[in-house]
């Protein structure tokens, strides 16, 4: 099936087949999806724990409300952002940039310049949102490379994310931004027909 088919079948499963469990190739296909997806700047200002362990996923539970996929789900994909960007954060990109590419440090200088007095003079607030919108566009490609592997997915960010970090033994650097379930759907998961406003009123041509 292409693309658009596999997404007009995905929705956002409510309950997941505890008993069925992805393959180890599908999780490590999600992962490396998260690995290479794009963000601002290419800074990657973002970490993800996959959570498999069944004790785990019945504790955060009840740290998410209740909702009862978290537990069901084959694997919890919880994506969190970085808090502490800063100069070394910057430092480390750059030093990467150096050693993949072999770019010489003095052409890379001026764009190293720009970003570090771009960063280093915001408001913690301000870089706290914009790393939270990176994590966005890691959930975009997680829930799309899940429609194309015919994966059951569900989005979530309805939890608690101090008691999550906490279960999860979470670096106090990393803040949660949502956890997506993953797994394989029931029936009693699907509410009713998947849809969507019409085309013609959500997309404009000018």
């Amino acid at each position: 099936m292409g693309l658009i088919e596999q997404l007009e079948w995905r929705y956002a499963t409510k309950k997941f087949d505890d008993q069925r469990n992805i393959s180890k190739d599908d999780l490590d296909l999600l992962k490396k999806t998260f690995a290479l997806t794009a963000t601002s700047y290419g800074l990657q200002p973002l970490k993800l724990v996959v959570v498999t362990d069944k004790k785990v996923q019945e504790q955060l539970v009840a740290h998410s409300y209740g909702q009862k996929q978290v537990g069901q789900a084959s694997a919890l994909f919880v994506i969190c952002s970085e808090q502490s960007i800063d100069a070394a954060f910057v430092e480390n990109y750059f030093a990467r940039v150096e050693e993949v590419r072999g770019t010489p440090t003095e052409v890379l200088a001026p764009f190293k310049k720009h970003l570090m007095e771009n960063f280093i003079t915001k408001p913690k607030e301000q870089l706290t949102l914009w790393a939270s919108k990176q994590a966005y566009i890691a959930l975009g490609n997680l829930l799309t490379a899940c429609a194309l592997h015919h994966l059951d997915s569900c989005p979530m960010e309805g939890f608690d994310a101090v008691r999550v970090k906490k279960a999860l033994n979470l670096p106090s650097g990393a803040e949660i931004n949502m956890i997506i379930a993953v797994g394989k759907g029931t029936e009693e998961g699907v509410w009713g027909p998947r849809f969507r406003l019409p085309y013609e009123d959500v997309v404009f041509k000018r």
